[in-house]
């Protein structure tokens, strides 16, 4: 095997140990029960808003692979369109390496629709831009609302510097809107052309990027108690910082990155209902998305084979 077959999975399984030695330190005096005892302290409601919230997320990340087909100018129905996109990252989120992993899995499945390998890479790379995209834009509208936020893995205070870098960032956001604006020459690469997005793509990487991580965001927010609660901004922070470890990490499900991202993040709070609210993050978002996104592959398998075996018959 080529070094590149396996180093990603060696990454990814290398920050899940280091992140569990990290999470053992900070989880040696919690127990299982103070843990379970913090998912029975979650009320009904809090249950169902969190489960409404993940449904959120994935309905808006089926809107990124809409957003771009409309940009390659590619007709694929729209329930084809938000299976693929929910299995897609129903995997990808629970494999790791979501990039790579969710390539191999939309371009299975683009290919019925055909769409060529090219096609499906300007796909893949137009999903990830609006992801990257959409967690600068709100991660600087939470550091310019919450400027605190960062110090919290820091020591001192550095508001003026986190103020300085949440301007910067929605610099960079305006800089792309002004050259979408501008309408940019294609990037030529031999007879390949990366167009750049229109304004009204770009208006929608911006609303359903957000409208992602928002709902993300909220699984968790709902299933902490109120109890010194420092708010959904702080959370939402939290949560783009972990997020953000946890795809560089390449870490399956971001196992332990996320947790010890957030115990450190959340020193008011009790350390076992910050758990607790992860694991209901984990089932809403991870697990339950990932069982549904199985069958969802076996269904789609079985009907290409059904549909194979129909013209060979021919």
């Amino acid at each position: 095997m080529r070094i590149k077959d396996f180093i990603w999975p060696v990454i990814g399984f290398g920050a899940v140990a280091v992140s569990a030695w990290l999470l053992y330190n900070e989880w040696r005096e919690i127990s299982l029960d103070d843990v379970w005892s913090g998912l029975a302290a979650i009320p009904l409601h809090g249950w169902i808003l969190s489960a409404l919230s993940s449904a959120v997320a994935y309905a808006a990340l089926a809107g990124y692979d809409h957003i771009a087909l409309l940009h390659l100018r590619k007709r694929v129905s729209w329930f084809f369109v938000t299976v693929c996109s929910f299995t897609t990252y129903a995997l990808s989120h629970n494999i790791g390496g979501s990039v790579f992993s969710g390539a191999v899995i939309r371009y299975r499945a683009y290919a019925t629709k055909g769409l060529n390998g090219q096609d499906v890479g300007v796909l893949v790379g137009i999903c990830w831009f609006t992801f990257v995209l959409s967690s600068v834009f709100v991660g600087a509208v939470v550091i310019l609302l919450e400027p605190g936020l960062l110090d919290r893995y820091t020591e001192g205070s550095h508001e003026g510097w986190w103020v300085a870098l949440g301007i910067a960032m929605l610099l960079a956001v305006a800089a792309y809107i002004f050259g979408s604006w501008l309408h940019l020459k294609p990037l030529a690469i031999r007879s390949f052309r990366l167009y750049y997005p229109s304004l009204p793509i770009v208006a929608r990487q911006l609303i359903i990027g957000p409208l992602e991580i928002l709902a993300a965001a909220a699984i968790i927010y709902f299933a902490l108690p109120t109890e010194n609660n420092p708010g959904y901004l702080i959370v939402l922070g939290i949560f783009l910082i972990s997020f953000a470890v946890a795809q560089a990490s390449h870490a399956p499900g971001g196992l332990g990155v996320l947790e010890v991202v957030f115990l450190t993040g959340l020193p008011e709070m009790d350390p076992a209902t910050v758990l607790a609210a992860l694991l209901v993050f984990r089932l809403f978002y991870l697990l339950i998305p990932l069982v549904l996104g199985i069958a969802a592959v076996l269904a789609f398998e079985h009907s290409q084979f059904g549909r194979s075996g129909k013209l060979d018959e021919r």
